[in-house]
């Protein structure tokens, strides 16, 4: 099938990209990993991952979709031999499977955003039971439908008038609320101590191993490398394009921005928060409701004497975080339905089968925070083995031959050099062996029954998950295949 659409130029690429890496992960989940890991010292190895992990991995993707002009599946094929294209279909599936809950996500910040203009979120004082009111409603599923609705009909437009219209206006917004929500923080009484916690190392914190190994988690979540959302977005980018200099723009971009809000955070925090500080911020759950939805909507209460300007800084912050979520969601969306137009689907079929599976199969992690748990943990861990089969496949392809002939060849203007072989060869691999191993240790430590696969998160409940999935797509692999290469 011979590629039609295209992003219109470099930047229009680049936004749309940036779009998949920017999103709610980079405004309320890094600032709870920094405050757990120490603050400061968590920046040194997550700048080190984001070197030997997220940006060679983003390189991957990009000329892995670039030079097959398909989605995952095909693209694994294509890349790897024909024999592994269930990888490539596992890679498409655990994205289509965040993308049930994501869409869910979307409609709370789409809530809070709604619920911060009209004034109503400032009608309480007791946010626990604002958000717990909320989340045991029938509101969640209404919201849910209406992010996947709005995320639906840009999808179906297209690559320019759809995806690239849209991040060419939600991206600068995003950046520029966060840059006012920054130099507002910044003059906050005292919040100089959170910068001094968010930028002083300790050389102690610095030896255990359990940062670096979050460090490499946060660095695979908040910049998409590993989830075939970079590489299905490649398809669309012309042959002229280099690889190399807009992975580095992405991911350093991407990485920017979680700095700029986790700034903007832990001044505000360390500045109006009357409790400890560190045990609020650092509280977890799904989607981190703890310093989202709970936390911080009484910070920016007592941001100053005006309920108006209370209600700017909260409405701006919200919709910072709704326009994050729909550009991720936007990629998610457009990897499941390009997988079914690589199947043959006209674009207004396949957009209009995922986007009613995407709202049924999600109605349960609206419904249930106990499911959503366990989809967030199945398929949040499962985006390693997603960074596994990638750089798998350009081992099975030949790490300098792929470097030399895909990401070096046409529209090169930064040459990659044989380090990168070293990285995907070697590095790569030990990085996701190390994951998975300390991930199983960990399960068998919090719970000793790690084996049960209907725990809501543990060992047992990933690998009983995994095991369905993969175990379908390599019994279905030549017809997949098949239907997939076909002319």
């Amino acid at each position: 099938m011979k590629q039609q659409e295209f992003f219109s130029s470099r930047w229009a690429l680049i936004l749309a990209t940036i779009g998949i890496a920017i999103g709610t992960g980079n405004i309320w989940r890094f600032p709870r990993i920094v405050a757990q890991n120490g603050g400061g010292s968590f920046l040194i190895p997550w700048v080190v991952f984001l070197l030997i992990w997220s940006v060679p991995l983003i390189i991957a993707e990009f000329a892995i979709g670039k030079s097959s002009r398909l989605a995952p599946l095909g693209a694994i094929a294509k890349t790897a031999g024909k024999r592994f294209g269930w990888m490539g279909a596992f890679i498409a599936f655990v994205s289509t499977a965040i993308m049930f809950y994501y869409s869910v996500v979307t409609g709370w910040t789409l809530r809070y955003f709604i619920a911060a203009v009209s004034g109503d979120l400032f009608n309480t004082t007791d946010y626990l039971s604002y958000w717990e009111k909320f989340s045991s409603s029938s509101q969640p599923i209404i919201y849910h439908l209406i992010s996947m609705a709005v995320v639906a009909f840009v999808i179906y437009r297209g690559i320019s008038k759809g995806i690239e219209s849209v991040t060419k206006f939600l991206v600068p917004s995003l950046l520029l609320i966060l840059i006012v929500l920054l130099i507002r923080a910044v003059t906050l009484p005292n919040a100089i101590e959170g910068i001094k916690f968010f930028f002083t190392p300790d050389i102690n914190i610095l030896m255990d191993y359990k940062v670096w190994l979050n460090a490499l988690t946060q660095n695979a979540w908040d910049t998409g490398a590993g989830w075939g959302l970079i590489l299905t977005y490649a398809i669309y980018m012309r042959q002229k394009e280099d690889i190399a200099l807009n992975a580095a723009l992405i991911g350093f971009g991407n990485n920017s921005v979680s700095i700029i809000a986790g700034i903007t955070i832990f001044l505000t925090v360390f500045s109006l928060s009357s409790v400890d500080a560190m045990t609020q911020i650092s509280q977890s759950g799904p989607a981190n409701t703890g310093l989202t939805f709970i936390y911080l909507p009484g910070l920016f209460a007592k941001i100053s004497s005006s309920f108006l300007v209370n209600a700017f800084f909260a409405s701006i912050f919200f919709l910072a975080l709704f326009f994050a979520a729909t550009t991720s969601l936007m990629s998610m969306v457009e990897l499941s339905t390009r997988t079914l137009i690589d199947f043959g689907l006209k674009r207004r079929r396949a957009i209009t089968i995922v986007a009613v599976t995407g709202f049924l199969l999600g109605i349960p992690s609206a419904l249930s925070p106990v499911f959503f748990a366990n989809q967030d943990w199945v398929w949040g861990v499962g985006l390693i083995l997603s960074g596994a089969f990638i750089a798998f496949s350009i081992i099975r392809y030949g790490v300098d031959k792929f470097r030399r002939e895909v990401i070096n060849g046409m529209g090169s203007d930064v040459k990659i050099g044989k380090w990168y072989n070293v990285v995907i060869k070697y590095l790569i691999p030990l990085q996701v062996g190390v994951l998975i191993s300390w991930w199983l240790i960990s399960s068998a430590a919090w719970d000793p029954e790690w084996w049960n696969p209907f725990h809501a998160e543990n060992a047992g409940t990933c690998l009983f998950q995994w095991g369905i999935i993969l175990v379908t797509f390599i019994l279905l692999n030549k017809f997949l295949v098949r239907k997939t290469l076909e002319d």
